[in-house]
Order: structure tokens, then C-alpha cells, then sequence
């Protein structure tokens, strides 16, 4: 049981880095940027700005271990979108200009193992509600 809590707080710490550093990114380059792009491949431009907070924010919170399974089911709904809507035209390994869906369907992997199973050890949730991340979740 312990390797098993082990191998969750990995994945869970790791995938609350690479979305965190990914948000933070957004922002550092140019968020209008993003938001520019977002509208030439037909989104709203207002979504950049979700997206990258969502990321900045979940990934802290994963980080963290807050709210782990929503904050990995919000990053396997983003997952899910951005290779439906950009990703999957490029090819999996992707086209010379931008890469493929290859990594974003190992974050998918990574968020929905973590939507399922949660992760339990070091994890602020159960600091705050003295009950581990299974019970709060199931008590929503």
C-alpha cells in the first residue's frame, strides 16, 4: 500500500510542477499572446486566461495536495481539449513546428490515474479536514 501512496505523491507533486510551470509560462511570454491564439484557432480569447490560472493554480494545489482528484479531472478535461483541438491535427510526435500529443497524453494519464485514485500521503487536505483525500471527496 505505501509504494502504491508513494507512486501517487510522485505523479501528483511531478504533473503539479509541469501544468504550474506551463500557466507560468502563459503569463511570462504574454498571456495577449495566447489569448491572440486561442482566437486564430477559433477559441474565445478570455479562455487563455482560464487556462493558464487553471494551470497555475491546479498546479500548485497539486503540489500541495488540495483537492487532488478535481484539480487532476480539470487537467484531464484541458488534456482532453487541447489534443481534440490542436494536438490531434498535428500528428502524435508532432510536425517540426509544434510538437505532437505524445505529452499531453501521458499529463492525461497522469491526471486521470490521480482523478481515480487520489493521493493520500503529504497532502494539505487531510491536514485541514483530518480525514484523507478519498473521504473529502466522497463527502462532496
Amino acid at each position: 500500500m505505501f509504494k502504491n501512496e508513494l507512486g501517487a505523491l510522485i505523479l501528483r507533486v511531478t504533473l503539479g510542477i509541469l501544468f504550474f510551470i506551463h500557466g507560468f509560462v502563459k503569463f511570462q511570454g504574454g498571456i495577449e499572446n495566447i489569448a491572440g491564439w486561442f482566437e486564430s484557432i477559433g477559441l474565445p480569447g478570455f479562455m487563455a486566461y482560464g487556462v493558464a490560472l487553471i494551470e497555475m493554480i491546479g498546479g500548485v494545489a497539486l503540489i500541495i495536495g488540495f483537492a487532488t482528484r478535481l484539480v487532476a479531472a480539470l487537467f484531464a478535461l484541458l488534456m482532453i481539449g487541447a489534443t481534440l483541438k490542436v494536438k490531434l491535427s498535428i500528428g502524435f510526435l508532432g510536425n517540426g513546428q509544434m510538437a505532437g500529443y505524445e505529452l499531453d497524453l501521458a499529463f492525461l494519464a497522469i491526471a486521470i490515474y490521480l482523478a481515480i485514485n487520489g493521493s493520500r500521503i503529504l497532502t494539505v487536505s487531510k491536514l485541514l479536514f483530518q480525514k484523507d483525500s478519498d473521504e473529502v471527496t466522497k463527502a462532496v
